[in-house]
């Protein structure tokens, strides 16, 4: 009788913890797509389309990943003029990737037109590229970008030995990883807006800011991002956090021997710019330049009253300085 009451008591308990996973699952997905639909400060950007660049500045390819014999595709995009020119691989953010996406297409128009060759590769599972993202880990994605640098490199119009990867968003996460596993391969890193720290701390600042941006109370808005965090990370957004993990990029940095160039906005509310910042000037390393942009965000947009590019030309001069080298333009 009296192990049957306690039984009878604990399910009231279990049941009210299963309805507030339940509303903390839902309000996840609802800030997801209620982020996803709201303006950003009534502005609208300006970024380059693939229907404004002339047909004969890129050509589709092919290349593989032999590690898994993985087929992957892309657009490669060549300088006018004779070569052999500099090349950059880009490394796509979190999520599919699209070959009409502005804000890659205005840094690869921007390089291109400055005597940069860019392969701007499909991810794995978009576009035309075999595999599943869902389940890639960063060391998978990793090996698909040292393929891309690999094919680039033995195309005769580009200089092998100034070859490097630009990261975007997530991309800055794996950039350091692709330069360690082939340090004679890589001539050069870029993070663009890449944490410098783990990963499910990332998702939670992220989601903190998403509903901040909804009118959440700062302190509540904390809490509340660890619950949701913590409900995409074991229900609808499962598969990717198995594979990623709590990756955590900056031993990965204090290892690397390549220059490097990283770029933050001062006002991201998906990284944490200033403490990833500080996590990369704390490593020491000469090699490792970090620059954080006033008035932008994640996109590195122009900042109020300055214009409405997707990216800041500044941000993008910065980047073909580095790779053309010193004294080149």
């Amino acid at each position: 009788m009296v192990r049957g009451s306690k039984a009878g008591k604990g399910r009231p308990k279990l049941r009210a913890m299963t309805a507030a996973l339940v509303v903390v699952v839902a309000v996840a997905q609802v800030v997801s797509v209620a982020w996803a639909l709201l303006p950003e400060g009534g502005r609208r950007y300006s970024g380059v389309r693939l229907s404004e660049i002339p047909l004969s500045a890129y050509e589709e390819v092919a290349f593989t990943n032999e590690v898994e014999g993985l087929r992957l595709a892309g657009l490669l995009f060549l300088p006018g003029g004779a070569g052999p020119f500099p090349g950059a691989v880009i490394i796509h953010g979190s999520g599919t990737s699209r070959r009409d996406s502005g804000w890659y297409l205005t840094l690869v128009s921007y390089l291109r037109g400055q005597g940069i060759a860019v392969l701007l590769p499909d991810k794995r599972g978009s576009e035309q590229s075999g595999g599943d993202w869902r389940t890639a880990s960063f060391h998978d994605l990793a090996a698909d970008a040292l393929a891309a640098v690999r094919f680039v490199a033995e195309d005769g119009r580009i200089d092998a030995s100034r070859v490097g990867v630009v990261g975007m968003s997530q991309g800055g996460h794996i950039v350091p990883l692709v330069a360690n596993s082939a340090p004679e391969e890589v001539a050069f890193v870029v993070n663009v807006v890449g944490g410098a720290i783990p990963m499910h701390d990332q998702l939670v600042y992220e989601e903190t800011h998403n509903l901040r941006q909804l009118g959440v109370l700062p302190g509540l808005a904390h809490v509340m991002a660890i619950m949701t965090a913590a409900a995409l990370r074991r229900g609808s957004q499962r598969e990717f956090w198995d594979a990623i993990g709590n990756f955590d990029a900056l031993p990965h940095w204090d290892a690397l021997s390549a220059d490097a160039l990283v770029l933050y906005g001062a006002l991201d509310t998906n990284v944490p710019s200033a403490v990833s910042a500080a996590r990369l000037r704390s490593l020491g390393k000469p090699n490792v330049t970090v620059h954080v942009y006033e008035g932008s965000g994640h996109a590195l947009e122009d900042p109020p009253g300055r214009g409405n590019s997707i990216f800041r030309e500044d941000a993008m001069e910065a980047i073909r300085a580095f790779i053309a080298g010193p004294g080149a333009r």
